[in-house]
């Protein structure tokens, strides 16, 4: 008899296009009651922090997702997905909770408000602005996703753009295109603060320190550069050695005084994690990970993990502290993992591939749950070493006397 196919996990689902940008919804969006009164009293109260939601209830999980066929004729649509994400159950939505069709422009990659504005897409040759759209129906509210009358001017027929990222207060917004031109905008006025032609012959990557104080960008095989964004000016080059590949960078906060930068990195051996001190812009280490080329990469909000996407399909978790792999799915995808997000709480993961699948892969802190299983054995001696103690005294274990 043929050996019986294994089903997918419920975590792990195809949405029938291409995915290139992955996000989690922002945490204002989690509240059954969304309504404009609310979103003035956040306004009003920027400190107050709320995990809510956009459905019925307080704490679900909401999953954007961005690709699709290009402008070709495949049949493929071109759209902004929204998917839910159950804890519980562990399990995406089979069928998108949202989708948003874009025609023939495909949106190659993707950046969320933090600040729950909406989302920005890079389409082929302009960057178009969405807003998230609450259905309210008899029984329950559902969000989607529009077109918003905010048009990014400044971004209109600029070409591809393949990195944007916003600063850690949502004030600052970052561009880097195919062409290798850098922008850099107040947001959400769009004025100009630099623009860099040429930064680099390709821009791949970019990231904000959590200060926001400094831009690091990152190019095809040229040195990665780093950017004072008060002066605009290039205060510092990341060079390579040993014929690297940076692939994608991320800044992590490791106590209230120190933050760090990480640099994925392509080398003849597969992939490396290399780690730059940000006060004198020198590599601290570098460290082999995995076999085969990096392909997507990202850090968890709480700076505990880091995430490996490889061309294979391949995900893995990284503890940032060793930098040893502390969870390996091998095969998460049939195809190149092209995007990782953690969510806003670090407890989860998600990745998307070319293959059009969706993954969410919860976080184990194993380090917590190796502390609570001591704190057990611990415990059970202590109980044994008491009920010895009482038969002893009784006398039914004589021989221990």
């Amino acid at each position: 008899m043929g050996k019986k196919k294994e089903t997918d996990p419920p975590a792990l689902q195809k949405y029938g296009v291409p995915l290139y940008s992955a996000a989690w919804l922002p945490l204002q969006f989690r509240h059954e009651d969304h309504d404009s009164s609310k979103q003035h009293e956040r306004e009003q109260d920027k400190d107050k922090e709320e995990i809510t939601h956009a459905s019925a209830s307080s704490y679900e999980y909401y999953v954007v997702l961005a690709g699709g066929g290009g402008e070709g004729r495949s049949g493929i649509p071109n759209a902004v997905l929204l998917s839910h994400f159950d804890f519980s159950s562990n399990s995406l939505s089979p069928q998108p909770v949202a989708k948003l069709n874009l025609g023939s422009d495909l949106p190659y990659r993707m950046v969320v408000h933090p600040g729950g504005d909406g989302l920005i897409c890079a389409l082929p040759n302009s960057c178009r602005f969405f807003e998230w759209d609450e259905v309210k129906g008899n029984e329950d509210h559902k969000l989607g996703l529009k077109s918003s009358e905010k048009v990014l001017t400044q971004l209109e027929d600029v070409g591809q753009q393949l990195a944007l990222v916003f600063n850690s207060d949502n004030s600052v917004l970052a561009v880097g295109g195919e062409d290798g031109n850098l922008r850099v905008f107040k947001w959400p006025s769009m004025e100009i603060i630099f623009k860099e032609a040429q930064a680099h012959a390709s821009l791949k990557d970019l990231c904000f320190s959590p200060d926001g104080k400094f831009l690091v960008s990152l190019g095809g095989r040229g040195p990665g550069r780093v950017w004072d964004v008060t002066s605009s000016v290039a205060v510092a080059s990341l060079s390579k050695e040993n014929d690297e590949i940076f692939a994608s960078c991320r800044f992590s906060q490791i106590s209230d005084q120190t933050q760090v930068l990480y640099v994925a990195a392509i080398t003849d051996k597969g992939s490396s994690i290399v780690t730059w001190n940000t006060s004198s812009w020198k590599r601290v280490s570098s460290k082999h990970v995995f076999r085969e080329p990096v392909s997507s990469f990202n850090i968890s909000p709480d700076g505990k993990f880091l995430a490996i996407g490889t061309a294979q399909g391949d995900v893995m978790l990284i503890n940032s502290t060793n930098m040893c792999i502390q969870t390996m799915i091998r095969k998460a995808h049939l195809g190149i993992v092209t995007a990782l997000t953690f969510s806003h709480d670090s407890r989860a993961l998600v990745s998307a591939s070319m293959d059009s699948s969706a993954r969410v892969t919860l976080v184990e802190d194993k380090k917590r749950a190796a502390g609570g299983s001591s704190l057990r054995i611990i415990i059970f001696i202590i109980i044994m070493a008491i009920v010895i103690y009482f038969l002893k005294n009784e006398g039914v274990l004589p021989f221990l006397g």
